[in-house]
């Protein structure tokens, strides 16, 4: 090889060297422009979530204004922690049956009794208040207060009686 052969090549390498820079710059100008089009949609659902990751698991006071900030937080998780009521702590049995307790009691399913005195029949001596009781608790394939663990013992026992009441 000589020196004329290395010189061709090192000018033809050079040449391809710069259209690989400028085909680069041209892909990257190309791509700038779908992403201006393309714009910035972030999802919110996406956006809460980054919030929450991001959001200070604590909070450090200092000097009377921190106490009075810490004070303010205690109370606020107090208030987040109080229990629920179902329903505004409504005691309309008949509205409780029907958005808790006739799921399964309307169909008879895994064995619920049906509002129908001859499902009753070995229960009612019981009495009223194991019927309750059962119905707080739960009983046999029944989870506890019929799955909503925020209704009240009253409001149970208030669709217990609407319950007791149909089927007399």
């Amino acid at each position: 090889m000589s020196e004329q052969d290395d010189q061709i090549f090192l000018k033809r390498f050079s040449l391809v060297i710069v259209a690989l820079a400028i085909f680069a710059v041209i892909i990257i100008f190309v791509a700038l422009q779908f992403h201006r089009q393309l714009g910035q949609h972030e999802s919110p659902t996406r956006t809460q979530q980054v919030a929450e990751r991001i959001a200070p698991v604590a909070g450090v006071y200092a000097g009377e204004t921190g106490r009075a900030a810490a004070m303010a937080a205690a109370e606020a998780a107090q208030a987040d922690e109080a229990p629920q009521v179902a329903f505004d702590g409504s005691l309309d049995g008949e509205m409780i049956y029907n958005n808790v307790c006739a799921a399964c009691h309307n169909s008879g399913a895994a064995g619920a009794p049906m509002l129908v005195a001859s499902d009753w029949t070995d229960r009612m001596p019981q009495g009223e208040d194991t019927l309750v009781q059962h119905a707080i608790d739960g009983i046999g394939t029944m989870p506890a207060k019929g799955g909503r663990m925020d209704l009240s013992d009253e409001q149970v026992r208030a669709s217990v009686e609407y319950m007791l009441a149909e089927i007399e």
